[in-house]
């Protein structure tokens, strides 16, 4: 019995990594040009953000060769910034742009890279493990608005409630 428990406990955690039905990661994906800062430009609000603005996100090597991910934002109702530190390890192979995060011991969410200027590595679409996690982050935190736009008009093709998506003030660089 104490077997399947554990079994069905891994299973549970398994699922929470995967990305929604019809998303897949960035292939040719470059962790050393994804690291630095990133802001967050627009988002499908969720508990871990609600309410914050100015986003920002950093991605940095740590010793072990995980990633540490940085989080950081304003709550204006509290005045006050808030920060949550985790990691972040790849969900397969290194050259796909799916990610295993966690806050919170050995609970990991799902990161999945599904867009990205290939180019510069100036802006980036990624998702949690449903639709209901979604954000568009950027080198800067202002995007510019055809770019944002067709953004916005590719994420709705996929399936994401773009009407549920908010832009956050501006995270200050």
């Amino acid at each position: 019995m104490k077997r399947l428990i554990i079994f069905l406990l891994f299973l549970a955690l398994a699922g929470c990594v995967g990305a929604p039905e019809g998303i897949v990661a960035v292939d040719r994906f470059d962790l050393n040009r994804y690291l630095g800062t990133w802001y967050e430009v627009a988002r499908i609000e969720n508990r871990f953000e609600r309410g914050t603005e100015q986003v920002s996100a950093n991605y940095s090597l740590r010793e072990d060769g995980m990633v540490k991910v940085l989080n950081k934002g304003y709550d204006p109702v509290q005045k006050r910034w808030k920060s949550a530190e985790g990691k972040a390890r790849f969900a397969g192979d290194t050259s796909v742009g799916a990610l295993a995060v966690s806050f919170f011991g050995p609970f990991y969410g799902g990161y999945h890279v599904f867009d990205l200027d290939r180019e510069n590595y100036s802006w980036a679409m990624v998702a949690g493990n449903s639709r209901d996690y979604f954000w568009i982050l950027s080198r800067t935190p202002q995007m510019d608005r055809i770019v944002l736009a067709r953004l916005m008009a590719e994420a709705h093709a996929k399936g994401f409630d773009t009407l549920r998506v908010i832009r956050p003030r501006p995270a200050q660089p």
